[in-house]
């Protein structure tokens, strides 16, 4: 997913009832598709890659039960704590979801950290098969001098901030409540991420009101003194890596002008003709933006604008600059590139020139990164993710992954959706090829009894609905969709803990 990019994809829901049971075949060996067996698997996270892959083996084997466990305490992953709560549609894939929770051959255990409450061996032991599907739970490092300075970010906290992540409960007030009291933001990045906390910080503060942002968030947005954001990327405009709906939303947000210089474009209509048609449209879109001038309308509009967003390229981060104090962040040192190679191959080399760029706050969208979730399981540091081939884990039979932690957090929904599909595949493949443990296994039942003795009590998926009507009924008088429930604390004393 350009790391945030999800989108709603319709996939038909299967009926909610079991099917009866199939005649029983004489066979040679035992087959899980026998009336006798019930394969039990479980998924780990319940983010589209766990939903999706929960989804396809329901679907696509009639007895199979899947367990769905997730460390925080209400299901969706990204879809709840990384969309954009101006972009409401995404969301839709929700209902598909929760059509999945409620299948009378899926459980949801929300409040179960795998690798500490519970053990992938333990797992292991009470499944089948297990799929890791936990995706992407860390930031890539920008690895700078300054690094740690107040008021610089990852654009990952600042996401979960205004969508009411609760582990951002646990930091700090700083890191709770950005101060947005500068006039200048930098974010380091050119993806889809990048463009949504551009335009979170820029669109006024009226237009998120009647959206899922939670009340915090919105309060200190009132006060954002932030005037100009800037989003700089190492290399060019042929590898920015936001897509064409994000650019248009950004130039056509209301009380912002975009600032593009016609000199980073220069040479590029011709280089653009052959290019596959989305990314030749959205270079078209840059392409008029930056040298074509507005007509009569759109000028007017922007020179009442009070607040303006640009795109620099060419800009690596070499060192983040304090403040004479040395308390807060006063700029940023970035390296002036030039670009090497061709194709996928091309890369940003720095030139020896530097440019400082005054800010008060810098958030960095460099990518998501996945994290080693077990001793147990084998993991790539280099490459965040579970080494696998077609999502069976190297070297660890019954294990799988699907999603971000499988290939990388990459991709739309979409390739979520077809990557989870494809590991759901070969799970059924080599159930059916005999690969996996013959004999029945417990299941949930033992797992219960691990949790049970280690004080660990998991949130139910009807749990989790009483909570979603709580939120749904505190937005109403607002006239939101929702007001999200932040404190775990506080979900846990409306379930009755």
């Amino acid at each position: 997913m350009a790391p945030r990019c999800w989108r709603w994809w319709h996939w038909s829901v299967w009926p909610r009832t079991r099917p009866p049971p199939a005649r029983s075949t004489p066979s040679s060996h035992q087959q899980f598709s026998t009336q006798e067996q019930t394969p039990q698997i479980c998924v780990v996270g319940s983010g589209p890659a766990g939903f999706y892959t929960a989804q396809h083996l329901l679907k696509h084997h009639a007895r199979a039960h899947v367990d769905i466990y997730e460390k925080q305490l209400v299901p969706f992953g990204l879809v709840r704590f990384g969309v954009a709560p101006d972009h409401p549609e995404v969301k839709n894939v929700i209902n598909t979801f929760t059509q999945t929770a409620r299948s009378d051959r899926c459980a949801f255990y929300g409040s179960v950290v795998v690798g500490r409450d519970v053990t992938v061996p333990e797992l292991r032991e009470a499944y089948h098969a297990v799929v890791l599907s936990y995706g992407a739970e860390s930031h890539q490092a920008l690895e700078i001098p300054g690094e740690e300075l107040p008021g610089v970010f990852s654009a990952r906290a600042f996401v979960g901030w205004y969508n009411g992540l609760p582990e951002n409960r646990e930091t700090s007030l700083l890191q709770l409540a950005p101060d947005l009291s500068c006039d200048t933001a930098v974010i380091l990045g050119q993806g889809n991420v990048a463009l949504d906390v551009a335009r979170i910080l820029l669109t006024p503060p009226e237009h998120l009101e009647k959206t899922d942002i939670t009340e915090a968030a919105l309060g200190v947005l009132r006060r954002s003194q932030v005037k100009t954001v800037w989003i700089v990327g190492r290399r060019g405009p042929l590898q920015v890596a936001f897509t064409i709906k994000e650019l248009r939303e950004m130039i056509q947000l209301p009380g912002t002008r975009p600032i593009l210089d016609p000199a980073d474009f220069s040479g590029l209509q011709d280089r653009i003709k052959e290019a596959p048609r989305p990314r030749k449209r959205l270079m078209e879109l840059l392409l008029r933006t930056a040298t074509e001038k507005p007509g009569t309308q759109e000028a007017a509009r922007q020179v009442l604008a009070s607040r303006a967003w640009g795109l620099r390229f060419f800009r690596s981060p070499q060192q983040v600059l304090p403040s004479p104090d040395g308390q807060q962040v006063a700029g940023i040192r970035l390296a002036i590139t030039r670009l090497e190679g061709v194709g996928e191959a091309t890369r940003a080399v720095p030139t020896g020139d530097t440019e400082d760029l005054p800010c008060g706050l810098v958030l960095s969208s460099v990518g998501y990164k996945s994290r080693p979730i077990d001793p147990s399981v084998p993991f790539d540091p280099k490459l965040g993710i579970i080494p696998n081939v077609e999502g069976r884990v190297v070297d660890v039979p019954g294990l799988y992954c699907s999603g971000w932690v499988k290939r990388g957090p990459t991709g739309v929904i979409a390739t979520t959706m077809t990557d989870s599909f494809h590991t759901s595949q070969t799970l059924l493949q080599d159930l059916k090829a005999g690969l996996l443990p013959s004999g029945p296994r417990p299941g949930y039942s033992a797992v219960e009894a691990l949790l049970r003795s280690r004080g660990v009590r998991p949130v139910s998926f009807s749990d989790w609905e009483k909570l979603d009507a709580e939120e749904v009924s505190r937005g109403q008088g607002a006239g939101k969709p929702r007001e999200k429930l932040l404190d775990p604390q506080e979900m846990l004393r409306l379930l009755g803990r």
